[in-house]
């Protein structure tokens, strides 16, 4: 189901077809770097994440993570949305692009959607986003969309912290 479009690209539902993509992008090492290692190895593996993660918030919230795709031909070149962490009090903002497709303005045009979805159609006052300390580029996009360091959180795998950025207006002084 289509989401959202923007100029370039289209946000969509993400659904077991997208295993493959899925795979792939879960298993990159920019990936198991910034974001984490999911354990997941196979199709099979990548269709239940979809499942029990995506498709399952869909249904419970009402967003989450979607598929990026290319407007004109459908080339998938991301994923984007918005996570219902149960250790978060608000949902928060998420986004990882295939290498050949970074620094082309698409983790900001979709991400820029999908604050704006999150406000205007969901009418969610808060979000928030979860970033490793270390990764700059996503920071700075953060920090694009109008979200500034909070804090430190402990995340629930023992011994991970990353940080917490929140709407500006919010963050403490």
């Amino acid at each position: 189901m289509k989401v959202l479009e923007t100029g370039r690209l289209s946000l969509r539902w993400l659904t077991a077809d997208d295993a493959p993509f899925m795979l792939g992008l879960l298993n990159e090492p920019s990936f198991i770097e910034n974001i984490g290692d999911r354990g997941v190895r196979t199709v099979e593996g990548a269709r239940q994440y979809i499942e029990k993660g995506a498709v399952t918030s869909y249904h419970q919230n009402g967003y989450g993570l979607y598929m990026v795709e290319m407007k004109g031909d459908g080339t998938p070149v991301g994923i984007c949305g918005l996570v219902k962490r149960p250790f978060l009090e608000h949902a928060d903002i998420g986004f990882a692009f295939l290498p050949p497709f970074w620094s082309q303005g698409y983790a900001l045009e979709s991400a820029s959607a999908v604050m704006d979805f999150a406000r205007n159609r969901l009418s969610l006052e808060r979000i928030v986003a979860i970033v490793s300390p270390g990764n700059e580029p996503s920071i700075r996009l953060l920090r694009k969309l109008g979200l500034e360091f909070e804090r430190m959180i402990e995340m629930p795998t023992p011994g991970d912290t990353a940080a917490l950025y929140v709407p500006v207006s919010s963050a403490a002084s």
